[in-house]
């Protein structure tokens, strides 16, 4: 059981600590969106990490390894022993120095390790012994993810989906973005969903992906469970990362609102924010070499979809593109409109009319943008 505490602790520069206090209310400290200062490695942080966790190791990578070598060799004392070798004088300060920049920037911050341990014991009693209080998470990230995700599985359970459908193009993630009641499952995962919605930064972890799904649906229905969450209709993968099954098996099983729009007005969403905000983008990330970045991009995107285009297709549709990439600063990219609606037309509409009819019973309500926003916020509307 996780005890609960009425409030959390607070952190206070120039005193010294009394006790040291632990954290174990994890939904609370998740929900509460205070920094927290992940004292792991960073081969541990890049693996997942909590919400809102920003990484200032005790150790880092090298360190950890001779330590883990040294306690399986020769046991916790002599681990023990080395870490404080490691980790002494210039080394030590600068780790303290660090952790005390942080909590004077963000006094609220809450510290933890991998299982709540050695390593965050002692990073609490060093900031102590400078004169800082600093509390720390019971059970560290083991226990705090796994609070975290048997709450998710409950809400999976018992929660309701609302899921937002459309043909490519629709604009289901600005609808969705209207709607206070929503989880947005391709922000969470840094990509648009499509080959050609790859993010020029990377995708978060696997991990942090489903924690940030989590903790967004927990803070919808903890308080309000009957009320139903709107998602994007998304398939098993957005980009690299994938829903988690039980997330997805809820989804399959919930009602679909569907928007409809003509391909014309498709096609020109596509093209705003496929390829004017996207080369709008490329050139602010990358000004000396922008014009090469974004047409590896839109060829790339092209190919990873070859198998199911056929070779033909793919020909015609990457000739098309090469050309619209030569025209697109003397037409102002009205040439790249050629490629896009044949791409949308003859792959992308008939592949997610396919998808459609397979649950064409769950379909609840359709109808334009507006229609579909207002029957939306109907369906979401909390009880006063």
């Amino acid at each position: 059981m996780v005890r609960r505490v009425s409030k959390l602790p607070i952190n206070s520069l120039g005193n010294s600590p009394n006790t040291l206090t632990n954290v174990e209310d994890y939904g609370a400290l998740l929900l509460s969106g205070v920094p927290l200062i992940d004292v792991r490695a960073p081969v541990e942080f890049a693996v997942g990490a909590l919400p809102n966790a920003y990484n200032l190791p005790l150790l880092n990578d090298e360190e950890r390894h001779a330590v883990g070598l040294c306690y399986r060799q020769h046991g916790q004392a002599a681990a023990i022993s080395l870490g404080h070798k490691l980790v002494a004088g210039e080394r030590r300060d600068q780790r303290i120095t660090a952790w005390r920049d942080f909590i004077a920037s963000h006094p609220l911050a809450v510290l933890y390790c991998a299982r709540g341990g050695l390593r965050s014991q002692i990073s609490q009693q060093w900031l102590g012994a400078a004169g800082l209080v600093c509390s720390r998470i019971a059970g560290g990230y083991k226990a705090a993810r796994a609070a975290l995700l048997t709450r998710f599985e409950s809400h999976c359970i018992n929660g309701n989906l609302i899921v937002l459908g459309g043909m490519t193009g629709t604009g289901k993630t600005q609808l969705l973005k209207q709607v206070p009641r929503m989880i947005d499952l391709e922000g969470a995962a840094n990509h648009k969903g499509s080959s050609f919605g790859r993010p020029l930064d990377p995708q978060p972890s696997q991990v942090d992906f489903e924690n940030r799904i989590a903790l967004d649906l927990q803070r919808l229905l903890d308080h309000a469970d009957t009320v139903p969450v709107v998602v994007e209709d998304e398939g098993r993968m957005i980009g690299a990362r994938q829903l988690p099954h039980i997330f997805l098996d809820r989804m399959r099983q919930s009602p679909i609102v569907i928007i409809e729009m003509s391909l014309d007005e498709r096609v020109g969403r596509l093209w705003q924010e496929y390829i004017v905000d996207r080369h709008q983008a490329t050139q602010a990330r990358y000004p000396d070499h922008a014009e090469a970045h974004f047409a590896r991009h839109l060829t790339d995107s092209l190919t990873r979809i070859r198998k199911r285009l056929g070779g033909a297709r793919t020909q015609d549709l990457l000739a098309r593109m090469e050309s619209a990439l030569k025209t697109q600063h003397r037409d102002h990219f009205g040439q790249h409109r050629d490629w896009l609606t044949r791409l949308v037309r003859d792959y992308y509409d008939p592949m997610y009319c396919y998808q459609l009819e397979q649950k064409r019973t769950a379909i609840t309500f359709s109808g334009t943008p507006h229609q579909v926003k207002a029957w939306l916020l109907a369906q979401t509307e909390q009880p006063a």
